[in-house]
């Protein structure tokens, strides 16, 4: 009797364990089923849409001296940030992004024209100023590469051959503050305080894609305006990031991780984002190991995975995750997927676009914006500066697709 009770009871746990997982799983199917009913169809027009309710966000969302983003929503856990030079730094990268996303829309409206030059105007006076806020971090690095990334737009989009020349100016200050942070192991980090040792020039944790950023925002400064990058410094950055490479094309999340490249956070799933940036990185200054092959692998990979990198949107704990992602890999992966899929033959971009657009157009906010960290008020600006320059490659793809 007893014998044939614990036998039933033990099917009874099954039983419920059964019922929860299928009710769980029922569930996230209705929830997935009612987003890509709410969702558009990702077509040229809907893109259009998407971008214009970004931009109406970010016109709305701008500083009254031209910049996004403010040291303010703070919480009960609040990403490490020496005052007040980290969020100058903060600041500056998110301004960077969303003015490129801003400018990257092509909105011809005047409002929109009107906060690109405030934008503009913003940066021209304060970027020369961005420093690491001290010896213990090197935010920075965000800021100058996506202040790059800004200027060179800003260049692209001015006729007056004087107004082009500063432009070029401040790009190659950027460059060369940025150089003075390069890593003694090569390549750029965002933190210096785990070892107790406090030097010049940095000596703490280069990420390969705090690497991959800098050096593709370098890169293009370079093609568009001719910005002169010291070879030596770019060689050793490179250096750091195939040092951080494995044999699948995954990368460890920083220099000292290569010790341990099978835990979690450096398995290809944790690699997803980085994976984009730093394949883009490589092939685009000449390695010849980053095939079409892997470009194609990893796109597929990110499109069939990045559930791993969504689940983890919104969450407040930095690598709470599976593989230990954390949230704002999101929209950063969203975007270097479109630096590392543009590197392909054109025939195959429609396709990569009209699939990345759809994730999107389901991932936008009801006030326009895009968003997968809570950094402060950093987030929706830089998350929708990302977006939305992912999303007009999106569009330029499918509307020439031939």
């Amino acid at each position: 009797m007893t014998g044939s009770v614990m036998r039933s009871g033990r099917y009874g746990a099954g039983w419920i364990r059964l019922a929860v997982i299928a009710i769980l799983a029922i569930a996230g199917r209705v929830t997935a089923d009612e987003e890509a009913e709410t969702s558009p169809e990702a077509t040229v027009q809907s893109i259009d849409a998407s971008i214009r309710r970004g931009v109406d966000f970010l016109l709305a969302s701008q500083n009254p001296n031209g910049s996004w983003g403010n040291p303010t929503k703070t919480k009960g856990l609040n990403i490490y940030a020496p005052l007040p030079g980290a969020h100058h730094a903060y600041r500056a990268g998110t301004s960077g992004l969303a003015l490129s996303g801003l400018i990257d829309a092509a909105d011809p409206r005047p409002e929109v024209k009107a906060a690109i030059e405030k934008g503009a105007s913003w940066t021209a006076s304060e970027l020369p100023k961005l420093r690491r806020a001290d010896q213990t971090t090197t935010y920075n690095a965000w800021g100058h590469a996506y202040g790059l990334r800004a200027i060179s737009r800003l260049y692209q989009k001015e006729d007056d051959p004087a107004k082009k020349a500063e432009w070029v100016r401040l790009a190659q200050e950027q460059v060369d503050l940025a150089n003075r942070y390069e890593d003694v192991n090569g390549g750029w980090g965002y933190l210096d305080l785990y070892d107790n040792i406090t030097t010049q020039k940095p000596s703490g944790i280069p990420t390969c894609f705090t690497t991959a950023t800098v050096l593709l925002a370098m890169e293009d400064s370079r093609k568009i305006m001719g910005v002169k990058l010291d070879d030596k410094l770019v060689k050793h950055a490179l250096a750091g990031i195939e040092a951080q490479r494995t044999p699948d094309f995954s990368y460890v999340y920083s220099f000292p991780h290569r010790m341990k490249p099978r835990a979690d956070i450096n398995r290809p799933a944790g690699s997803l984002a980085r994976s984009q940036a730093c394949n883009a990185t490589l092939r685009t200054f000449g390695n010849k190991a980053v095939t079409d092959e892997v470009l194609v692998t990893w796109a597929d990979r990110f499109l069939a995975r990045e559930g791993f990198l969504s689940n983890v949107r919104k969450r407040p704990v930095p690598h709470e995750g599976q593989f230990r992602i954390a949230g704002y890999f999101y929209y950063y992966g969203i975007y270097y997927f479109t630096e590392s899929v543009r590197l392909l033959p054109e025939e195959k971009h429609a396709a990569y676009a009209k699939q990345l657009a759809t994730i999107l157009l389901r991932r936008q906010e009801k006030d326009g914006s895009w968003w997968d960290y809570p950094l402060y008020d950093y987030h929706q600006p830089y998350g929708t500066g990302y977006s939305l320059m992912a999303l007009a490659w999106c569009r330029q793809a499918m509307a020439t697709a031939k």
